[in-house]
C-alpha cells in the first residue's frame, strides 16, 4: 500500500517534457486530476441538471507506467435513479489528430456554438444551451487521443520524452491507436462504475476508423461489449473504395453540390434534392460504374452518352467531363463548379463558398468551410472549459495535434466491426452523412455500409441517415435537432427488451 501511494503521488508531477522540480519552469499537465461542476439544462423543452466532469487519466503501459495522459470530459444527468441501465455515449473525433471538440461543442454535448442557423460563425463568440442534446437519453464522454485537446505523451521517469519511432509504435496508427484507448476505456469504465450500462461509441470521419477498430477490439480483448456504433461521415474503415468505385462515387455528392448551389439544368433545378439523389444513385450503379471500369474499351458513342448524362447531373461541361475521361477529380470540381462566378466550394461542406487569388487553376486556394469552423470553434472551446468547466491550465488546447506520420497499415477496422456485430447480437449500426460533404461523401457512406454485411442477415440492425449539410451536419440548426433526433431513436431503439437473451 505504502509502496501504491507513493507512485501514484510521483506519477501525479510527472511532467509533459520532463519531472516537475523547483528548477523545471516548463509547461506540466496534471495526469490523473477532474474538476467537476454543476449545471443545469433544457432539453426538447424539459428542465434536468447535470454534472460535467473536466479530467485526464492516465494511459498505462504494459508495465503499468503512465506513458500518457488523456484529457476527457464526462456528463451524467443528475436525476437518474438507476445509473445501470442508463446508456453511456463514447465520443470521438477524427483527424487523426484532431480534438473532440467538433461533436462536443456542435452536436450532442449539453452547449453549442453560438452560431447562426446555416453554421456560420458569430460574434461574441462562445456557446449556447443545446436544445436537442442526447443528454436526457442518455450519458455522454467526449475523449481527446493522444496529442489532441489537452491530451499529452508523457515523459518516462528520467524526464525524457519516448522517441517519434516509439510514439508512433504506442499511439499514432490505425491498430495503436484502437489498443491503447481500449485500454482507457477499460479503466474509465471500471472507474466510473459503467460495466452494467450500456454503451455506445460515436465517431466522426477519421473517428469512424476508430470504433469501428474498438467495437472489435473492446469485445475480444476486454471483454466489454456495445449496444450499438454510430458512423458520422465516415471515412476508410479499411473497406476499399478505389479506381473505378471511388470515381463513380462522387457522382451523387457533385449532383447535390451542383444543386445547392443552382447549377443544374431546369429541368433538375427544379425538382427536390430527395427526388434527384435516387435518380443519381441509380445511374451511378448501373451505368456509370460499368463504363469506368471498361476504361479506354469503351465504345466511342456510349462514352459520349455517359460523359452527357455525367455532365448533366454534376453541373459540369461535358467537353470536361470527356477531358477527364468520365472521371471528375473532386478538387477539380470545387474549382471549376462556380469558376464562371468566380467562387469556390468548400471540401468538407459544399455549401460555403470561397476566392482564389487567381480563377484559373485545378483546385481551391483553401477550404472556405475549415476556415470558417475554426473562426468559431477555436475561441469557444477554450472559453468554455475555463470560464464554464472551470478547467485551468496553461496547456494548448490542440484542435489538430502532431500525430504523423499515422501508420495506416492494416486497416480492416470495417471488417472487424462486421465481426464484432456477428458476435454480439445487441450491436447496431447506424451511419450519419451529410449530402454536400465532398470529403466523405455521403455515397461512400453507404457503399460501406452495404460493405459491412454481405450476407445481408444483419441488414435489419444496419441503418442510413442523410442530412441536407455537410461533413459536420449538426452546424445547420435543422440537421441539429434531426440528427440528434436520430441519434436519440438509434439509442433507444438499441436498448434491448428486459430479458431478452443475447442469442441468434
Amino acid at each position: 500500500m505504502k509502496q501504491l501511494i507513493i507512485k501514484t503521488l510521483l506519477l501525479c508531477f510527472i511532467s509533459v517534457s520532463a519531472h516537475a522540480s523547483e528548477d523545471d519552469h516548463s509547461r506540466s499537465l496534471e495526469i490523473d486530476h477532474k474538476v467537476v461542476t454543476k449545471h443545469k439544462t433544457k432539453v426538447n423543452g424539459k428542465k434536468f441538471s447535470y454534472t460535467a466532469t473536466a479530467g485526464t487519466q492516465p494511459v498505462w503501459n504494459e508495465k503499468d507506467e503512465a506513458v500518457a495522459a488523456l484529457h476527457y470530459t464526462y456528463y451524467t444527468r443528475d436525476d437518474v435513479k438507476d445509473r445501470a441501465s442508463r446508456p453511456l455515449l463514447i465520443s470521438f473525433n477524427g483527424g487523426p489528430g484532431s480534438a473532440s471538440v467538433w461533436m462536443h461543442i456542435a452536436y450532442t454535448g449539453p452547449r453549442v456554438l453560438n452560431v447562426d442557423s446555416e453554421g456560420y460563425p458569430l460574434q461574441p463568440y462562445g456557446v449556447k444551451t443545446n436544445d436537442y442534446s442526447v443528454l436526457d437519453t442518455a450519458d455522454i464522454v467526449f475523449v481527446n487521443p493522444v496529442n489532441t485537446g489537452y491530451s499529452r505523451v508523457l515523459a518516462n521517469k528520467e524526464g525524457k520524452l519516448p522517441s517519434k519511432e516509439e510514439q508512433k509504435k504506442m499511439f499514432f496508427g490505425v491498430n495503436a491507436d484502437v489498443k491503447y484507448l481500449a485500454e482507457w476505456l477499460n479503466t474509465f469504465v471500471t472507474r466510473n462504475n459503467r460495466w452494467r450500462s450500456p454503451k455506445f461509441l460515436i465517431g466522426e470521419s477519421y473517428g469512424t476508423t476508430r470504433v469501428s477498430g474498438l467495437a472489435l477490439e473492446l469485445q475480444d480483448r476486454q471483454w466489454m461489449y456495445l449496444n450499438g456504433v454510430v458512423l458520422v461521415s465516415p471515412t476508410d474503415i479499411g473497406i476499399e473504395r478505389k479506381g473505378p468505385v471511388k470515381a463513380a462515387n462522387r457522382l451523387p455528392y457533385f449532383a447535390a453540390a451542383a444543386w445547392y448551389h443552382k447549377a443544374l439544368g431546369a429541368d433538375l433545378q427544379g425538382k427536390d434534392l430527395a427526388d434527384i439523389l435516387p435518380e443519381v444513385e441509380q445511374f451511378t450503379i448501373n451505368e456509370y460504374l460499368p463504363a469506368l471500369a471498361m476504361g479506354g474499351f469503351i465504345a466511342a458513342e456510349k462514352k459520349q452518352r455517359i460523359a452527357e448524362q455525367v455532365a448533366k447531373y454534376s453541373g459540369l461541361a461535358v467537353e470536361q467531363v470527356l477531358k477527364s475521361n468520365l472521371d471528375v477529380d473532386t478538387r477539380y470540381f470545387w474549382k471549376e463548379l462556380l469558376r464562371e462566378r468566380g467562387q469556390t466550394i468548400g471540401r468538407l461542406d459544399s455549401r460555403y463558398l470561397g476566392i482564389d487569388k487567381k480563377d484559373v487553376g485545378s483546385r481551391p486556394d483553401f477550404s472556405a468551410e475549415l476556415s470558417s469552423w475554426l473562426h468559431s470553434f477555436t475561441p469557444a472551446i477554450n472559453y468554455y472549459m475555463s470560464e464554464e468547466l472551470n478547467y485551468k491550465t496553461d496547456m494548448k488546447y490542440n484542435m489538430f495535434g502532431n500525430v504523423h506520420p499515422w501508420d495506416r497499415t492494416n486497416n480492416t477496422t470495417g471488417y472487424n466491426l462486421g465481426k464484432a456485430m456477428n458476435e454480439n447480437p445487441y450491436l447496431n449500426v447506424m451511419v450519419q452523412a451529410g449530402y454536400f460533404d465532398g470529403a466523405t461523401n455521403y455515397f461512400d457512406a453507404k457503399y460501406t455500409m452495404w460493405q459491412l454485411d454481405p450476407s445481408s442477415k444483419m441488414k435489419q440492425r444496419l441503418s442510413f441517415k442523410g442530412y441536407r449539410s455537410g461533413h459536420m451536419m449538426y452546424l445547420r440548426q435543422e440537421d441539429l435537432k434531426q440528427s440528434n433526433d436520430d441519434l436519440r431513436e438509434f439509442i433507444k431503439a438499441s436498448l434491448p427488451a428486459k430479458d431478452q437473451p443475447a442469442k441468434y
